[in-house]
C-alpha cells in the first residue's frame, strides 16, 4: 500500500499542550499514572477539576505537579525526560528499584508512553527505529507495558515526513505484544479493539476521510 507524505487537505491538528489536556480528561479519579518521556511529561499541568491523580517519573517520583515557573526550577527535581518539574502535595521519593516494583508490580493503573509505531492489533514499537542516527534508546518501557494494565500513546499521526505511524503491522522492533489501550494524536483519539483501530472521536474540523488517509491501518467508525 502506498501511502502519500502529505494530507490532500489541511488538517486541523492540537499542540501539545491541547493533546495532553485532552489525554488527562480519560484519566480517572484517584489514579496512579507513569507518565513517559517526551510528549507524555505535558500531562502532569493537567488534573480536570475535580480530580485527584498521582502521576509517577520511573527515575522515583510519585506525586508530579506542573512544570516549575521559569526561575523557580529546583535543581535537584527532575522527571526521567530530566525536565524540571514541581512536586504535588503528598509527594514522595525513592530510589529506582522501589520505582520500577512499583511498574512491575501492578500499583500503576495507567501508563501514557510516547511511540514511533503502533499496529492496529495494539503492538507498540518505543525504543529504537532502523535508523543508525537514532541509537535505540532502551528505558522503562518493556516494564510498564507488561506490568501495567492500560497503556496511552500519545504522539503525532504521522511522521515528520508525512509517512504514517498508524500501522497494520509494526516495521521497528516491538516493545511490546498487543498492549496498547487507547492512541491519541492531534487528529485523532482511537481505541485498539480486536477488529482494530476505532474511531473514539477526531479532532475538530478533520474528516475521518483525510485521517484515514494519513493512516496505514483501516479506521472503524
Amino acid at each position: 500500500m502506498t501511502m502519500p507524505t502529505e494530507s490532500p487537505v489541511r488538517l486541523n491538528r492540537l499542540t501539545d499542550a491541547q493533546l495532553a489536556a485532552r489525554v488527562a480528561r480519560d484519566i480517572p479519579d484517584g489514579s496512579y499514572v507513569n507518565l513517559g518521556i517526551g510528549k507524555p511529561t505535558h500531562v502532569s499541568a493537567y488534573v480536570p477539576e475535580g480530580r485527584e491523580v498521582n502521576y509517577h517519573s520511573e527515575n522515583g517520583i510519585l506525586g508530579i505537579g506542573p512544570v516549575p515557573e521559569a526561575g523557580a526550577e529546583d535543581l535537584e527535581l527532575i522527571d526521567a525526560s530530566k525536565r524540571y518539574v514541581t512536586a504535588a502535595p503528598g509527594a514522595a521519593y525513592f530510589e529506582h528499584s522501589t520505582s520500577f516494583a512499583m511498574m512491575r508490580g501492578g500499583h500503576i493503573d495507567i501508563a501514557v508512553l510516547g511511540a514511533y509505531q503502533v499496529a492496529e492489533n495494539g503492538d507498540l514499537a518505543n525504543w529504537a527505529t532502523l535508523d543508525e542516527t537514532f541509537p535505540p534508546a532502551v528505558g522503562g518501557a518493556m516494564d510498564l507495558v507488561v506490568g501495567v494494565p492500560r497503556i496511552f500513546i500519545m504522539m503525532s499521526h504521522v511522521n515528520r515526513d508525512g509517512t504514517p505511524k498508524l500501522l497494520k503491522r509494526c516495521t521497528y522492533p516491538l516493545t511490546g505484544l498487543g498492549v496498547v489501550s487507547r492512541v491519541y494524536t492531534d487528529l485523532a483519539v482511537l481505541d485498539v479493539t480486536p477488529d482494530g483501530f476505532r474511531l473514539v472521536e477526531l479532532t475538530a474540523g478533520n474528516s475521518l476521510e483525510d485521517v484515514q488517509a494519513l493512516t496505514e491501518a483501516r479506521i472503524l467508525a
